[in-house]
């Protein structure tokens, strides 16, 4: 029965995982296919950098960041692909349960002989399965556009490894918060509105930590966590704030099984 579950929830999911991964494999395409054109610039593209405002450098984690590097550019471009993942793993969280609720099949999923922890945990590696998919798509995307695409550029492979390996608690974190957020409130009528605005949330939370300097901002928000910039500056996480990421995926994780077992689903009835 989890077995059938499992595989109802994936086959939803299968047409958005799709669109998500052509997405962002042409997010990376577009921005990696321009790169070797723009190294040959470099002096006067860095030199133009350093002419804008420091506030809009941060706004797109440029701040710091040789474009004329292979790896440089490359955390340029990830921002965008960051917001899809961001938007993707959102999705999947808000709508894992709430579904049930919009669209008034509660009742027959329910009464079947399966309890409510099985039920969500079915949904839970669906949706992250889905998620594993449009990660692999990226790490294929992002190796082998950089490499079809460097010229005769050079780059240490061991922070874009880094970089690709967060992905995953990057959508954890989106996944799990998401879901404790749709158990948190009566009904989500609209999925969209609520994941767009968790994402670009955490996105403008990260931002505004880097235009005040506010640290305290930087916790709360993935963006920081996983800051590509950073990792490639530093070869390394900031241990700390990878850290906040987990906790709250543990916690968002706990407390959406505590709240689905005691939630009162409305039935057609």
């Amino acid at each position: 029965m989890r077995m059938n579950i499992f595989k109802q929830e994936f086959s939803m999911h299968v047409q958005s995982v799709i669109a998500w991964s052509v997405a962002v494999a042409a997010v990376l395409l577009v921005y990696l296919s321009l790169f070797s054109s723009m190294a040959q610039d470099a002096a006067l593209l860095n030199e133009m950098m350093t002419k804008f405002p420091k506030e809009l450098l941060m706004a797109f984690g440029l701040n710091g960041v040789n474009l004329a590097t292979v790896l440089g550019y490359f955390s340029f471009a990830f921002f965008f692909v960051q917001l899809c993942l961001a938007i993707q793993a959102a999705n999947y969280g808000f709508s894992l349960v709430s579904v049930e609720e919009r669209e008034w099949t509660a009742d027959f999923l329910l009464p079947k002989p399966v309890g409510r922890t099985q039920i969500l945990t079915s949904k839970f590696l669906a949706a992250l399965g889905g998620l594993t998919i449009t990660n692999i798509v990226v790490w294929i995307s992002s190796f082998g556009l950089i490499n079809v695409f460097k010229g005769d550029a050079t780059y240490d492979p061991q922070p874009l490894v880094l970089i690709m390996l967060g992905i995953v608690v990057f959508q954890l974190f989106f996944l799990t918060v998401g879901l404790v957020i749709s158990l948190l409130v009566k009904r989500v009528r609209s999925v969209l509105p609520y994941s767009m605005g968790l994402a670009f949330g955490m996105y403008v939370l990260s931002v505004f930590g880097d235009m005040l300097g506010d640290n305290v901002l930087e916790k709360i928000t993935p963006f920081k966590h996983f800051d590509p910039s950073y990792v490639i500056q530093n070869g390394t996480y900031d241990l700390p704030l990878v850290l906040i990421s987990v906790v709250v995926i543990v916690i968002s994780l706990v407390g959406s099984y505590v709240l689905y077992t005691r939630r009162d689903i409305p039935s057609v009835v």
